[in-house]
């Protein structure tokens, strides 16, 4: 409670590097009488800075990030923060991230195609501890059956991959080439050839052509229709 009576409003830190998506998430989380947004950023590394001045109740955190990407920020913020909830909220397939996510430390994943309503519902459930994690039934149930080690009839070949390299192989598939993503993962070219080399192996993939075409066809087929 404030000091003048009142509950306190959950306060919320958007990461996300859409301007556009960020605005329209502050003025729906700020219609809200019991949240609101105390913060903005648009990559890990001013995700970070908010917190050496104060803090959030609650993170919202889209995969693709400028730079590092949001796994990467998950498993940052876990390490220093591991009570703190964190949501993410992605146009990315959940079948393909939302494992990677909850590994990370993350504690819900909602879709961008999903209505607000789902939005705030998880903020409230997650951090007044309604519910461990929040995602969808879908997920629960392939949750359930990797831990029964039953077989996943929605498994992807994408699965094979490590996190990293599922970063560097969305970035092929986006049209970077091979020096553009070692300057935005602050990696050598060395090591993304190497990462390109494991990806082609774990995909049965035969050359550099193969490898493009696969990756953008990929990331084509990860935006709702």
């Amino acid at each position: 409670m404030n000091s003048n009576g009142s509950a306190k409003r959950i306060a919320v830190l958007l990461v996300d590097d859409h301007p556009i998506v960020r605005r329209g998430l502050i003025h729906f989380i700020n219609q809200e009488t019991d949240m609101h947004v105390c913060g903005e950023a648009e990559c890990m590394e001013s995700a970070l800075k908010h917190f050496e001045g104060g803090g959030a109740d609650i993170v919202i955190v889209d995969i693709a990030l400028r730079g590092a990407s949001g796994i990467e920020l998950i498993k940052r913020l876990h390490a220093r923060f591991p009570e703190l909830p964190v949501l993410v909220l992605s146009m990315h397939d959940e079948t393909t991230y939302a494992e990677r996510a909850l590994r990370a430390g993350a504690r819900g994943y909602v879709m961008k195609h999903e209505p607000p309503a789902k939005v705030v519902e998880a903020i409230r459930d997650l951090v007044h501890g309604v519910k461990d994690l929040y995602v969808s039934e879908q997920m629960v149930a392939r949750i359930l059956r990797h831990v029964a080690r039953q077989p996943d009839p929605v498994a992807s070949p994408m699965d094979r991959l490590s996190d990293r390299e599922l970063e560097v192989f969305q970035r092929i598939g986006a049209g970077r080439g091979t020096r553009e993503i070692a300057e935005e993962l602050h990696l050598s070219v060395k090591t993304i050839e190497t990462h390109r080399a494991h990806i082609k192996q774990k995909l049965g993939l035969k050359g550099a052509t193969e490898l493009v075409h696969c990756a953008s066809h990929w990331v084509r087929d990860q935006v709702p229709n």
